[in-house]
């Protein structure tokens, strides 16, 4: 799931099977990269010609669990014997091919769409039709750990992934009961879960936090004053509010990422005033009126950009609520990168 468009209203998609089905879709994509040692560090006597590694990564993971396996190749077929013993792989850290320093603490999803819409600007068509891997340089020494304001190792990665998921829950609920709730296993078993790209044992713990897809539960008789306060994809005749449902939570936990721009944050309501889910087309009209004019405008005007989310082309119809609960990170978080249009080849 590296670049695809997605055709079809979630509301459709809200029963516990189909919730799983695209939890495992979002947690089974992986993005191509190609990763090459910076040709100034390589130790002497280095096999200059196998200094690149190519790897299919997990959208889910993050750059230092995927070190391992890379000091492994390098280990066995590019560095000689004497430059494995003195090798310090806590000193590695990664750039971009233009340069850019990548986040250590960011999924590398987000790593790859942040950079393709950031691409969007640049090229002259708008989405590629062939996913290209995400080039990467490799440095083995002198971490700028002042601009990375993470240390490169796995242990602080864990640390900034829990982090995200206590925010998460805290936007979702108005506190962090479930998060704190957990045993400390259950919260090891989570991290655990993304190391070892385990969706099952992920799942088992992040589904005690995770609002669902069925915010309504039946209970005859309904009360006929709450026939219509809920968005017609979640609220069938005879039914009561769940609070664990994602039409429930008090705010979508979403970013917002522009390209080569900062990141926008705010609170997102699963609802509007009049009781109807809110759409990624009014949050994003909301937000980026500009990039995304809102419908009602006169004349009407066409979309500027497009939200890509998972690497995915969402629809403007999706909603946030079921967004947040089925193609949210496995930190909890929405994260809608933003790519302009050049052309309207998508549509």
């Amino acid at each position: 799931m590296t670049m695809a468009t997605y055709r079809g209203s979630p509301s459709a998609f809200s029963t516990p099977a189909s919730t799983t089905l695209f939890r495992r879709l979002t947690w089974e994509g992986t993005v191509p990269l190609e990763i090459r040692v910076d040709s100034k560090e390589l130790p002497a006597n280095s096999d200059r010609g196998l200094e690149t590694y190519y790897i299919q990564a997990p959208r889910v993971s993050y750059l230092p669990l995927i070190v391992p396996e890379l000091k492994r190749f390098l280990m066995d077929v590019v560095f000689d014997e004497a430059a494995a013993r003195i090798m310090k792989e806590e000193e590695w850290w990664f750039e971009s091919e233009e340069g850019s320093l990548l986040k250590w603490h960011w999924p590398i999803g987000l790593i790859y769409d942040n950079h393709t819409v950031s691409a969007s600007i640049r090229a002259s068509s708008s989405l590629a039709q062939t996913p290209t891997p995400l080039r990467l340089i490799l440095h083995l020494a002198s971490p700028p750990t002042e601009k990375l304001l993470l240390a490169p190792s796995a242990e602080a990665c864990k640390q900034a992934f829990m982090g995200q998921m206590k925010e998460a829950d805290f936007l979702r609920w108005g506190n962090t009961k479930r998060m704190t709730g957990l045993r400390k296993a259950e919260q090891d078993g989570l991290w655990e879960g993304i190391k070892e790209h385990n969706f099952d044992e992920y799942w088992r713990v992040a589904s005690k936090i995770t609002p669902t897809t069925t915010p309504l539960r039946s209970q005859s008789p309904p009360p006929s004053a709450a026939m219509h306060t809920r968005p017609p994809s979640a609220d069938p005749q005879g039914a009561t509010p769940d609070r664990d449902g994602a039409y429930n939570v008090r705010s979508v936990p979403v970013r917002i990422y522009l390209p080569d721009g900062p990141v926008l944050q705010d609170l997102v309501p699963p609802l509007l005033d009049n009781g109807s889910a809110l759409t990624l087309q009014q949050f994003l009209s909301q937000h980026l009126p500009r990039l995304f004019p809102p419908s009602a405008s006169e004349p009407p005007f066409r979309d500027l950009a497009y939200a890509l989310i998972q690497g995915v082309v969402t629809p403007p119809e999706a909603e946030m609520a079921w967004l947040g609960a089925c193609m949210s990170g496995a930190d909890g978080w929405v994260n809608v990168c933003i790519g302009v249009l050049r052309d309207n080849a998508h549509r």
